[in-house]
């Protein structure tokens, strides 16, 4: 060949590859929401906006089409690989963008990417049934624990305050030696009570400073029953009860809710293969009783009707929970597991793809993506009293502080005032005639009178 013919095939095939532009990847994919929904014609959901945003990172345009089995991927009797890990394995795909689970025996005939989305095991189970009426102590979660003792600590200091004031001030008691105190340390207690309960119990404070203390008190307990009533209005009205079925080692341990999962797949593996005797209980259950679902659509929907939990994805379980609002998600998780994107073994993409997947979670897109299509439309039904904790009423706390402090205050001014005026008449000091009545009302000894003077004279 010439040169000249040299140049010519040269600059073609140049102007070949110039023209073919980016790559263009053959894509398999499932339709499950949100993943892969149908928009007319289009496809949408987060697997789709997952794909369009790796797409610009790495710069090559895609081909999508539905798996044609609608399979996710697993083996058949003969041992071939079937669903969207079979179309890849085939050469039918250059990948995979779907919820796949990333599993060993996937990656024994495909790679994976790292993944893009983590989950686990779970159940869901209608609410009706799930709720627990038993909790007899329900009432008591409506305040926090620290709630509770701050409470008891204010109702305590409060009591003993109300005794203090009643001793000290001449108003309460003016004669020690003659009279009798009313408010004893177990009458203190009593008033404190029935002023919390809104009832009374006399006899009441005279002196200003014990009425001060007093009115306190009352303005505390208004303000905390209204919050505990307020709470208990909304406890009340919550559809969202806690589970009487909190685990899989007690769904495995009754009998009066039906559990199933997907055959085949990975999440019956899951428990078909665990050593762990309560999974493993689970999966002879499942097995026995053949209480399979074909697909997820088929699990929700028996969650809806009746006494039915369906065992799959976490991811998936919270989405049937934001649509349907008659569900609710257990709270345990195992098993904990990704999603991957699947390419062909020892192809060069999934480098690339893993890079790409891991800073689109590094600069927040897929968070971005997964409050997209996961927004739940039972959060304003759903709403649920949360316990109160002492922050929440740090203000009438303070005003109680203050409201001791100075009703303390008082009485030993009114005290004061009193062993002034004594002091003036016997021409004594006033800090010990302070001191003799303060022993006289708290030790029952004798104040010091005239006559008793002459007498420890004589």
């Amino acid at each position: 060949m010439t040169p000249l013919g040299l140049i010519l095939v040269s600059s073609a095939l140049l102007a070949g590859l110039c023209a073919a532009g980016p790559q263009v990847l053959r894509v398999t994919t499932i339709k499950e929401e949100p993943y892969a929904m149908s928009k007319g014609s289009e496809l949408e959901g987060f697997c789709i906006d997952l794909l369009s945003a790796v797409s610009k990172k790495l710069d090559f345009k895609y081909d999508i089409k539905l798996v044609k089995d609608g399979r996710y991927g697993t083996t058949d009797e003969s041992g071939n690989w079937i669903g969207m890990i079979g179309e890849v394995v085939r050469g039918e795909a250059d990948i995979a963008v779907a919820p796949l689970t990333l599993t060993a025996k996937r990656e024994t005939a495909v790679d994976m990417t790292k993944p893009f989305m983590q989950t686990g095991l779970s159940f869901i189970l209608r609410k009706d049934i799930a709720s627990d009426d038993s909790q007899f102590l329900s009432l008591l979660n409506l305040f926090s624990t620290e709630m509770w003792m701050g409470v008891l600590v204010a109702y305590l200091l409060t009591s003993v305050c109300i005794f203090l004031v009643s001793r000290i001030s001449p108003c309460e008691w003016e004669q020690p030696e003659k009279e009798n105190n009313f408010f004893t340390l177990s009458h203190s207690f009593w008033y404190t009570v029935g002023a919390m309960t809104l009832q009374g119990a006399g006899p009441h404070p005279k002196a200003l400073s014990g009425r001060v203390i007093t009115s306190v008190w009352w303005l505390f307990s208004l303000v905390l029953l209204a919050c505990f009533f307020a709470n208990l209005s909304l406890w009340l009205h919550s559809d969202n009860q806690q589970l009487s079925i909190k685990s899989f080692e007690d769904l495995a341990n009754q009998n009066f809710i039906e559990y199933g999962t997907i055959k085949d797949s990975s999440s019956f593996n899951f428990f078909k293969n665990s050593n762990n005797p309560t999974y493993h209980r689970i999966y002879e259950h499942i097995k026995k009783s053949q209480s399979y679902s074909l697909n997820v659509e088929e699990g929700f929907r028996k969650a809806q009707k009746g006494n039915y939990a369906f065992i799959g994805e976490s991811v998936s379980l919270d989405l049937a929970v934001a649509r349907y609002c008659n569900l609710t998600r257990a709270p345990e998780i195992i098993g904990m597991r990704g999603y991957s994107i699947a390419a062909p073994l020892g192809s060069s993409l999934v480098k690339n793809l893993s890079v790409a997947i891991l800073r689109l979670s590094e600069s927040g897109e897929l968070d971005y993506f997964r409050s997209k299509w996961w927004a739940s439309s039972c959060v304003a039904k759903n709403g649920k009293s949360a316990p109160l904790k002492p922050a929440s009423l740090k203000g009438i706390f303070l005003l109680l502080a203050l409201g001791l402090g100075l009703g303390l205050f008082l009485a030993l001014m009114e005290l004061a005032a009193k062993s002034r005026k004594i002091a003036n008449t016997q021409q004594k000091s006033c800090c010990s005639v302070m001191s003799a009545e303060l022993s006289q009302r708290f030790r029952g000894g004798e104040a010091m009178t005239p006559e008793s003077s002459e007498k420890s004279k004589a």
